[in-house]
């Protein structure tokens, strides 16, 4: 039992004692490298060396991409590896030490930052170069599947990196070489399909359903579009707080939302053309023999519209114009107008007076003529005529009263006609012109996509060889 003891004793001991001597090796050896060493000294053994440094990026989350600013918010791993002949050491004289870790502060460091996108560096003193693994130079962003978190937003298509040398730089001036690091990023497009295209499409939607309003609400047409207007308006407001603000090129989300408002516009324009047609009248406008072949009888034809069929043309046409603008074919003379103006109970008293002359010399029609009565007769109806003369009269003047009323009511309806032909020409060109609009900027969304290959021409993947 006490044996046993002992032993449990003797084996931390050991442990401790083993340690502590590691430990001492590995202080004897930092002390051996650093009593001479110049961290501010380049580990070249001549001035006409150049210290080979090989980089590897590994991307561990893409953050953020700031459009408005033009700003990629990246967490990357640069891993640098060069030789220092000066942190050289026989393992042997250091009890098979074969790895000492120490603070990068104690070492000479190449003075390189990541600018951007990419690494430079002067060839005169290092020359720069892509990391090898397995003897295959990684040309590509290395991600860490474990260690990398995928953004929400964009998706990474291709990540490739190159080695380039500026033939026009000096080589003893930084620039002359640079190894570049690319980063090809695509949209996901799902959320600005469902929270900014969908809602801006259905919108512009009922701005083309105000066409199956009529054509003389020229009024609510004006208001819902004018709306419509406006929420486009707040959109365009909205996608122009994420865009950066410069000229060399136009988001297509831009373009879409510029068109749809170019649209929406064109439909005001139209409803108010179509209103001021409809709201014509043969007083204020003579409508033009090519008008209203154009508008009345071929283009109804063609767009399938069901029109009531006209007067001959002959009779519209031949119509004189009088002076006030109407159009007819009676004027009325001066003792007519006066007739019309006499109060009511003037107009009755004659009109009683007129009806007993003619009554009367109805009745001798009657009863037959006696002998002697024809001279008497005659008279009755010579104090008769002017009564019948004014009866006709008064009936020609209602008839031409009501012939004028139809012409002018055929004339209103003449001029609505053309405003519902002319609105559903209308609505057929800004329903082809949203549809083809939509469409052509849809596809080119659809085509602009990121290469198959990150370098046109080259026909290498730059990406890691499949396990």
């Amino acid at each position: 039992m006490h044996g046993g003891q002992g032993l449990l004793f003797l084996l931390p001991l050991l442990a401790v004692h083993m340690g502590a001597q590691a430990r001492n090796q590995e202080a004897r050896l930092l002390a051996d490298l650093m009593h001479s060493y110049d961290p501010h000294q380049r580990p070249a053994e001549r001035d006409s060396d150049i210290v080979n440094v090989s980089l590897k990026l590994t991307l561990t989350n893409l953050i953020s991409l700031n459009e408005r600013e033009e700003a990629l918010t990246t967490n990357v791993w640069i891993e640098m590896q060069w030789c220092d002949y000066r942190l050289r050491w026989d393992p042997q004289n250091y009890e098979g030490l074969w790895v000492l870790r120490v603070p990068s502060t104690m070492v000479w460091r190449p003075d390189i930052v990541l600018e951007n996108k990419s690494q430079t560096y002067s060839t005169s003193e290092i020359n720069l170069q892509l990391s090898q693994e397995g003897g295959q130079t990684i040309e590509w962003i290395f991600i860490d599947p474990e260690a990398f978190t995928e953004n929400g937003e964009w998706a990474i298509r291709h990540r490739p990196a190159q080695m380039l040398l500026d033939a026009e730089a000096p080589a003893e001036e930084a620039g002359h070489q640079k190894v570049v690091f690319y980063l090809l990023i695509q949209r996901k497009p799902l959320f600005y399909v469902i929270n900014i295209i969908a809602p801006c499409v259905l919108i512009s939607s009922v701005a083309i359903l105000i066409y199956f309003l009529p054509a003389k609400a020229g009024g609510q047409k004006c208001t819902v579009a004018i709306n419509v207007l406006l929420a486009q308006t707040v959109f365009l407001f909205l996608v122009a707080k994420k865009v950066p603000e410069t000229s060399l090129a136009v988001p297509l989300i831009s373009k879409y939302l510029t068109f749809l408002m170019v649209v929406t516009i064109l439909i005001v324009v139209n409803a108010v053309v179509v209103l001021n047609v409809s709201l014509r009248s043969p007083h204020t406008h003579s409508m033009a023999p090519g008008v209203r072949k154009v508008f009345l009888q071929l283009l109804p034809q063609l767009l399938r519209m069901h029109v009531r069929p006209l007067a001959p043309a002959t009779v519209q046409v031949t119509r004189p114009r009088l002076q006030n603008g109407s159009s007819s074919g009676w004027s009325l003379t001066t003792g007519e107008e006066v007739a019309l103006c006499l109060p009511r109970s003037e107009l009755l008293f004659q009109q009683r007076q007129r009806n007993g002359l003619v009554r009367a010399a109805l009745e001798k029609l009657e009863k037959g003529l006696e002998p002697g009565q024809s001279q008497e007769f005659c008279g009755s109806l010579k104090q008769a005529a002017p009564a019948i003369q004014a009866c006709v009269d008064a009936c020609n003047l209602i008839a031409r009263a009501r012939h004028q009323q139809s012409h002018f009511d055929s004339g209103n309806e003449e001029w609505f006609l053309v405003g519902r032909v002319l609105d559903r020409v209308c609505f057929l060109a800004m329903l082809s012109l949203f549809i083809c609009g939509t469409t052509g900027i849809f596809l080119m969304a659809h085509y602009n996509r990121v290469p198959a290959q990150p370098f046109p021409g080259d026909p290498r993947p730059y990406l890691p060889p499949p396990d």
